[in-house]
């Protein structure tokens, strides 16, 4: 049932240029002095958001959705969990929920918020916050993908192996499949 990496071709590009990050952050400069003394100028991302949710979707027991999707900072294709931002007056479990609906087909009756992941704490304020979504039925909703995703499901317990392959190296995906095993083989559900 784990999956082979996509034939999918690449999409084209047709350009490239420099430009500041305006439209999800703003760039914001910090003159700093420790408690040492020490003085510092760090720089970091402000999110212009309010922040996204990934979603470890469960059909059954022993397996979680994927998607395979464009990423374009490696300008690949990825196996990664389904997430997305949160739309201004959502609550994290309704983003979660409208997400999953868009990219895999699925709604589910039982969400819960496992805690929230930071991509990069020292220069980024950008949080996402882990759902695990659970008794899940066929729903589907439009969304913003410029392509159909392909629905993979995975076997929890093959979560070395994944972690393994060279097209699953989102940090966000790692971290919230090991959250959610571990709540899972600890009973804490």
């Amino acid at each position: 049932m784990n999956a082979k990496p996509g034939r999918r071709p690449l999409p084209i590009i047709h350009g490239r240029r420099e430009r500041r990050p305006a439209d999800l952050f703003k760039v914001e400069q910090l003159d700093l002095e420790f408690s040492n003394g020490e003085r510092r100028t760090y720089e970091r991302l402000i999110s212009r958001g309010l922040g996204g949710v990934i979603i470890v979707a469960m059909p059954d027991d022993e397996h979680c959705l994927l998607v395979r999707e464009y990423a374009c900072g490696f300008h690949r294709y990825e196996l990664c969990l389904p997430k997305g931002r949160l739309e201004r007056g959502e609550s994290i479990l309704h983003g979660a929920n409208r997400e999953l609906q868009e990219e895999c087909g699925y709604g589910a009756h039982d969400l819960r918020e496992l805690g929230a992941l930071s991509m990069a704490p020292g220069y980024m304020t950008h949080v996402t916050h882990v759902v695990l979504a659970r008794d899940l039925y066929p729903s589907r909703l439009p969304g913003d993908e410029p392509e159909e995703l392909e629905v993979v499901p995975w076997r929890l317990a093959d979560l070395a192996e994944l972690v393994q392959r060279e097209d699953c190296s989102e940090g966000r995906t790692i971290a919230a499949l090991y959250m959610a095993r571990d709540l899972i083989s600890g009973g804490h559900l």
